[in-house]
């Protein structure tokens, strides 16, 4: 399946024009990076690798970078976690905390079978803590969910709201149970549910606003643009801000697009969604630059071996190209690998673009 997906992309992506620089020697600058690791990052970095089996400052390190990796959208940050884990990464059974980290940057690169084989470990594991095991589950769930199994995914969910342990399971996995009712005609129950949870002493309330924002999104209610602000405003990731750009693309509120993206699109989802914006509002000034950078990102993912792109891809082609046939291509890729709303709309519009 991986070299099919490899060979699809070859074929509905051009070549890029400009031909591999190689330096001349090992001391030459190629690029600035920006600086995102303040000096104390930088100081626990040196002291892992003066120390690599630190596991509390591996651990503590890792979390950091799976974090910026989610608010920035960049996978170099991925790899970074992958690094701190390094003494741990390849063992069959590495200590539980390294296996959720392990599972969770699985997941991030779509590789969905290796995350579901550590979580199940996890989950099947005597002497896991709580708190780790209710991790899993919740993890678990949210991956059963994205790939379409969703009585799976409920059965998790049911398992953390029945839970009596301290961690603050039972009021995630009832979070959880909300968002599944919504996804299968529960959307008026499930609506009620998101903003009773939302009380709640110790609710997670970025997860249950962005969560109440796109079932509004779904239903067409009017409110949605607010719970989008409010989760903007407690979690300012490149999910959340993608999801409210879509809203306000289908509304065809170009400016708004722009005032939401611009200086935030170093994730691929969001240039993509800005030079989206542009091109609809005919600033092709702006629209061509930033397709010609996406088709570069997309290349070098290609080349990565990255096979996490395929929703961008679809909608590159789709909205950006033109390119019917590729779309399709992509979306049909892609709902085999995820299936929430967002994708089957999208092959939806793709198979009827290519008719």
């Amino acid at each position: 399946m991986r070299i099919t997906l490899f060979l699809l992309c070859c074929l509905a992506l051009p070549a890029v024009a400009e031909q591999p620089y190689t330096p001349a020697s090992d001391t030459e600058l190629v690029e600035r990076l920006p600086k995102r690791l303040g000096a104390e990052q930088r100081r626990l970095r040196d002291q892992l690798g003066a120390a690599p089996t630190n596991l509390p400052l591996a651990l503590q390190l890792a979390r950091e970078a799976i974090a910026r990796s989610r608010a920035l959208g960049d996978p170099r940050e991925l790899g970074l976690a992958q690094a701190a884990l390094a003494p741990w990464w390849s063992q069959p059974a590495p200590p539980a905390p390294v296996r959720l980290l392990r599972a969770t940057i699985a997941q991030s690169q779509h590789r969905f079978d290796a995350a579901l084989a550590d979580l199940d470990a996890l989950l099947a594991t005597p002497g896991t803590s709580p708190t780790i095991q209710a991790q899993a589950e919740l993890n678990r769930a949210a991956l059963l969910q994205l790939r379409g199994r969703l009585s799976e995914a409920q059965a998790g969910c049911q398992r953390l709201a029945d839970s009596r342990s301290d961690t603050g399971a039972a009021l995630h996995g009832r979070v959880c149970l909300a968002e599944l009712a919504s996804l299968q005609g529960g959307g008026d129950a499930a609506a009620q549910e998101l903003a009773r949870l939302a009380r709640q002493p110790g609710a997670p309330a970025g997860w249950i606003a962005l969560l109440r924002a796109e079932l509004a999104h779904r239903r067409g209610e009017p409110t949605a643009e607010a719970l989008y602000r409010s989760a903007l405003e407690l979690n300012n990731d490149v999910y959340t801000r993608a999801a409210y750009a879509d809203w306000l693309l289908e509304r065809q509120r170009w400016p708004a697009v722009v005032a939401l993206l611009q200086g935030q699109a170093s994730a691929d989802a969001l240039l993509l969604r800005l030079a989206i914006a542009w091109q609809r509002s005919g600033d092709t000034a702006r629209a061509k630059p930033a397709v010609a950078e996406l088709q570069a990102r997309f290349e070098a993912a290609r080349l990565r071996g990255d096979g996490g792109h395929e929703r961008e891809l679809a909608r590159f082609a789709l909205d950006l190209r033109g390119d019917a046939k590729a779309a399709l291509v992509h979306a049909e890729a892609n709902w085999a690998q995820q299936r929430e709303p967002a994708d089957a709309l999208l092959l939806a519009r793709a198979r009827e673009a290519a008719r």
